[in-house]
């Protein structure tokens, strides 16, 4: 039986939470044995199953809709929650890219002999429960769902009270398409109530039961998870990201570039916040860039130098420059050169994504090496910073730690290793 038919009681949260913990665990080792393309076909189950599901998801996602309207969640959130005919079939098409990855757990990572005859190889194997929780992307669901089956992992889902009907749409979709293909229901198991002790309960590891926490939402929920988690953490706080546009930069590229990191979709974390213009290059490629945005429906914030472009510009202060916004407002600073720019995203970024527009090789270069965020994009839009684009069939969520996994983490971060070791009677002098 999946945990999505249990009814929880909202005076044993902590009860319901420790059974599904331990469901995922049992789940889990099944898991870790299941060949590659059984876990291939479920996914692919999946995607037809959420296809044939379509109607019943939308009308979910609807109820969720009017009840976000009611509580006056902002344009960015309801965009984030919205699902569409369209984007259903994105989701579907998502699990079959991921079913079509290379198969990541068995992987020999190195291999190598020691002077005394014994081999040894380093091998991929999955991380066990990876926990996630997240708030209005109803997505999530089986993007993340996906991402830890073909890792050969369990997952616990808790979605948010804005997107739980879809969510449990999803989930009814996905743990159909797992079971049809002889999988564990409990390998994907969405936790069916908002009570926030939910989060809580997952925090602790469940006695053990959960190997890695992965927060999706807002700064509060992520800050609220690293702060408590007693488990390792995939995540990043906040998405300030930067373009700065080089004193090389091609001004026809760079207006198409600064258009599509800030506005394709401003409620994304990988969205441009800040635009910095290299003071060499100012008085021919300020102004147009800015016109652009604000005549695209985009408020801008500057510095003296950006107001006295345009009088539709306001001014920009201190806190602009560490506000992820998520909206289509920006912060614009002229800046004087390479390593000026390197110093303001230091200072003010997130570690997150920041691009450099320029047809110097070399300053391209020394920006790629010296930024240290978890992507670094030259000649190119903040919004690629997607596992999508990547190549990794969906993501998990983007890290900006430094430890395991950073930047998209798809169905390589979500494995560790082991040693494998062989050998012909070896005993230690």
């Amino acid at each position: 039986m999946s945990v999505l038919s249990l009814k929880p009681r909202s005076e044993d949260v902590d009860a319901l939470m420790r059974e599904i913990g331990r469901r995922a665990r049992a789940a889990s080792r099944r898991m870790a044995l299941v060949p590659g393309p059984v876990k291939d076909a479920a996914l692919r189950e999946a995607a037809a199953c959420l296809r044939d599901a379509s109607a019943a998801i939308l009308a979910a996602n609807a109820a969720d809709l009017d009840e976000g309207r009611a509580k006056g969640l902002t344009v960015a959130s309801l965009d984030r929650l919205a699902l569409d005919a369209a984007r259903i079939e994105g989701i579907a098409q998502a699990l079959e890219s991921i079913a079509g990855l290379p198969e990541p757990v068995g992987r020999v990572l190195a291999t190598y002999e020691r002077p005394n005859g014994l081999t040894i190889d380093r091998v991929a194997t999955p991380l066990g429960v990876v926990g996630v929780i997240f708030e209005s992307r109803p997505n999530v669901t089986a993007d993340a769902g996906a991402l830890c089956l073909k890792a050969g992992n369990a997952a616990i889902l808790r979605a948010g009270s804005e997107s739980h009907r879809s969510a449990t749409a999803i989930a009814k979709g996905m743990i159909e398409g797992l079971t049809r293909q002889g999988l564990p229901a409990d390998a994907i198991q969405l936790v069916p109530t908002t009570d926030r002790a939910a989060v809580g309960a997952m925090l602790t590891g469940l006695n053990g039961a959960i190997d890695v926490i992965v927060p999706r939402g807002g700064k509060s929920l992520v800050a609220r998870v690293q702060d408590e988690a007693r488990v390792p953490v995939f995540a990043h706080l906040e998405g300030i990201c930067h373009v700065f546009v080089h004193a090389a930069a091609d001004l026809g590229m760079a207006r198409a570039i600064v258009r599509n990191s800030k506005l394709r979709r401003t409620g994304v974390c990988g969205a441009a916040e800040t635009l910095l213009v290299d003071r060499a290059c100012a008085a021919t490629h300020l102004a147009p860039l800015v016109t652009d945005l604000l005549e695209a429906g985009c408020a801008v914030r500057g510095d003296e130098t950006v107001r006295a472009v345009d009088p539709r510009v306001t001014p920009a202060t201190e806190e602009d420059w560490r506000t992820e916004y998520l909206d289509a407002i920006i912060s614009v600073r002229v800046v004087d050169g390479l390593e000026a720019a390197i110093d303001h995203i230091e200072a003010y970024g997130s570690h997150h994504t920041e691009s450099i527009l320029t047809e110097d090789r070399a300053a391209a270069e020394r920006f790629l090496a010296e930024v240290d965020s978890a992507i670094v994009v030259h000649n190119a839009s903040t919004q690629f910073a997607d596992g999508g684009e990547f190549g990794f069939g969906a993501e998990i969520g983007i890290a900006t730690g430094r430890m395991h996994a950073r930047g998209p983490v798809g169905v390589e971060q979500l494995t560790t290793f082991n040693y494998r070791v062989r050998g012909t009677g070896q005993i230690r002098p």
